[in-house]
């Protein structure tokens, strides 16, 4: 019988051929999981044999994310036995419900993944693993509503690699994504993907190609963790920058997005996760290194290890110092008032910059601006994260325009309104991508050096 390999990739695509092809695809080391909710019209034993067996069946309740009925058990029961016909690996059973002897009398050929979905605030692993059912292996999955909340899969995910178990426990939610990346790092033996070709089918589920870019399979206990830490980060490129750093320093780190916007909940998840570096973003670089006892605005941290002293720098000052040096001389309209306004009055200041700040909170007039003929714009404000942002202030833009010769965007998405605008203008442009790569670059330095993990 077939091993079960680390990924198991739902295929969900809209239309069974798109399915077929992307399970066809797979590698050795994944697994399409053959959702008969997904496609209820079709025959199942002719969907097990059209993927030539190598396939996980299951079929899902509504209640658990799925399409099947929960009020129509028998039915789902009865699809579940008539894809046993077609011989499939494997066949995903819920935890709590007895083996119909139907199943039992095909586990000759297939083996059994015993499943549970639990609600929102349920944490009843442990006790689980005490009252196994009859199985080859085994799936719990819960929410996080903090970020930390991972951190508690860790000890008995470890017991059941000790204990020679297959399981994977995972938390489902954008708070839960530690959990499903680091389950070869905590003791999981498998975790579940979408296909790259197709929408995730539950909350947090990242695509198969990103799984294999971060190495997820590879981890192993002693990797440290490295990750944007803000509200939204979701669309990061910080793990696409450090994790091939990372990966050609040879340091066991893997870098990720951690989706948190409170301070406290931050400091949490630092010692639950076994955080060793992160980049600080919106909404937290003022309030994560004051929580710490660290005079902000900070954007990086580091520790050599768990319960380490944290160090912290701010690369985007130093990024944005190395452009500033290279643009021309005169005030500058610093629009926004947030982490990164704050870290670029300081840089603009100390290079003795004349400075007007100007945001909602402290609003500045056009007759104002036009007085001051600044020679340089900077946009510092949360406007350009979203496609469809204006860009700021358009009114003190427009008073700038006639003595501006240089604009710096910080938001490092292309084209925002603002670079848009400047461009238009004339304006020699700094734009977000660029003070990126800088800060990251020195950010990436600081992890390698300075975090704990085999180098």
């Amino acid at each position: 019988m077939s091993p079960l390999p680390f990924h198991l990739v739902t295929l969900t695509h809209p239309e069974w051929e798109q399915a077929l092809a992307c399970g066809r695809r797979l590698g050795d080391d994944a697994l399409p999981e053959l959702r008969l909710d997904l496609f209820p019209e079709a025959d199942p034993e002719a969907l097990v044999d059209a993927l030539k067996r190598r396939c996980l069946v299951t079929c899902r309740r509504v209640s658990e994310g799925g399409r099947w009925p929960d009020d129509d058990e028998a039915g789902r029961l009865a699809r579940l036995v008539k894809a046993l016909k077609g011989r499939p690996h494997w066949l995903d059973l819920e935890w709590d419900l007895p083996v119909p002897p139907e199943i039992q009398a095909a586990r000759t050929h297939v083996r059994l993944l015993r499943s549970i979905h639990v609600a929102p605030g349920v944490f009843d692993l442990e006790a689980r693993l005490r009252d196994l059912p009859d199985g080859e292996a085994f799936k719990w999955v819960g929410w996080a509503g903090r970020l930390g909340d991972s951190g508690r899969l860790r000890a008995p995910l470890a017991w059941a690699r000790d204990h020679g178990l297959r399981l994977a426990a995972f938390l489902m939610g954008p708070k839960g994504l530690p959990s499903r990346v680091l389950q070869a790092a905590w003791g999981g033996a498998f975790t579940y993907a979408a296909p790259d070709d197709g929408p995730p089918a539950a909350p947090g589920q990242l695509p198969l190609a990103t799984l294999r870019d971060w190495r997820s399979a590879r981890l192993h206990p002693g990797h440290g963790l490295c990750g944007v830490i803000g509200d939204p980060v979701l669309h990061s490129r910080g793990p696409a920058f450090h994790n091939p750093r990372f990966q050609y320093a040879f340091k066991d780190l893997v870098y990720l997005p951690l989706v948190c916007g409170e301070a406290e909940e931050a400091v949490e998840a630092l010692d639950a996760l076994g955080i060793l570096g992160l980049s600080i973003t919106a909404p937290l670089k003022l309030a994560l290194p004051r929580a710490l006892g660290l005079a902000g605005p900070l954007n990086t941290l580091w520790r050599r290890a768990p319960g380490a002293p944290w160090q912290g720098a701010n690369t985007d000052a130093e990024a944005f110092g190395q452009s500033l040096s290279n643009l021309a001389l005169g005030p500058v309209l610093l629009l926004g008032e947030g982490g990164v306004g704050a870290t670029s009055r300081a840089v603009l200041e100390a290079a003795g910059r004349p400075v007007l700040q100007a945001s909602r909170r402290a609003p500045v007039t056009p007759e104002a601006v036009a007085a001051f003929a600044p020679a340089g714009l900077v946009q510092a404000t949360s406007l350009g994260m979203a496609p469809d942002d204006s860009a700021p202030f358009p009114e003190l833009l427009e008073a700038a325009r006639p003595s501006a010769r240089w604009a710096v965007e910080w938001i490092y998405k292309e084209d925002t309104a603002f670079a848009l605008w400047a461009r238009e203008a004339g304006l020699s442009l700094v734009a977000g991508a660029a003070l990126f790569e800088a800060q990251a670059e020195a950010q990436s330095r600081r992890f390698i050096e300075g975090c704990g993990g085999a180098s």
